[in-house]
């Protein structure tokens, strides 16, 4: 370990090798299109690795990888982190487990999160793939999405999805006209449920589309 460093080199480039080659698969899919969306990993208990603020996502090199503390600070970089590291760094701070964070602005999250704005969540109720989601064991489970207010303040929001925490346990949530965040205890698991959610979310626009949900 580079002892100038507060944290491990070698542990950054094993984030960011992860982070750049699930996130190309994500861009190739669309999810993440005009350098928007941003994803990171824990390195440990002080520290994560997100990508870099601005960045086209389908292009991700290590360079585009930086360290930053769980107050959102850089730490060992001049680079400027994401503007929504809060949103991400809170979630470590929070819970010891959650090992990776994903953001991702694809086209069904995104309708999703304006035609549910009014209502404030999306009831998912009676899917096969809600057993995706730790604690779901059959598909007669129930889980919400809270979608909340697009805000520029992180501040706000962090303070709004911390809210929603303490009521009830999430793996994900909708920004209003804006994206999904999903989170998991490693880049595996995070991308399960992101994965769940698109799915499951495009299953709710298609029911509308075909009007058989109200």
């Amino acid at each position: 370990m580079n002892q100038a460093l507060p944290y491990d080199p070698q542990r950054l480039a094993e984030c960011a090798g992860q982070i750049i080659a699930n996130v190309r698969e994500l861009a190739a899919r669309g999810w993440t299109p005009a350098t928007s969306s941003n994803f990171s990993m824990r390195m440990d208990p002080a520290h994560a690795a997100i990508t870099v603020s601005g960045r086209d996502k389908g292009r991700l090199g290590e360079g585009d990888i930086m360290v930053v503390d769980l107050d959102g600070r850089a730490v060992g970089s001049d680079h400027r982190p994401s503007a929504e590291t809060l949103l991400h760094t809170r979630l470590y701070r929070r819970f010891p487990e959650v090992g990776c964070v994903l953001h991702t602005h694809s086209l069904v999250q995104t309708v999703a999160s304006r035609l549910f704005a009014g209502a404030g969540r999306v009831r998912l109720v009676g899917y096969e793939l809600l057993k995706a989601f730790p604690g779901n064991s059959t598909h007669e489970a129930e889980i919400e999405v809270p979608v909340f207010p697009n805000s520029q303040d992180m501040t706000v929001l962090a303070a709004q999805v911390d809210a929603e925490l303490d009521r009830r346990p999430l793996w994900g949530y909708l920004i209003d006209g804006h994206g999904l965040y999903a989170w998991g205890r490693d880049m595996a698991e995070a991308r399960r449920h992101l994965e769940a959610f698109e799915f499951l979310l495009a299953c709710e626009l298609e029911l509308r589309r075909l009007g058989a949900r109200a």
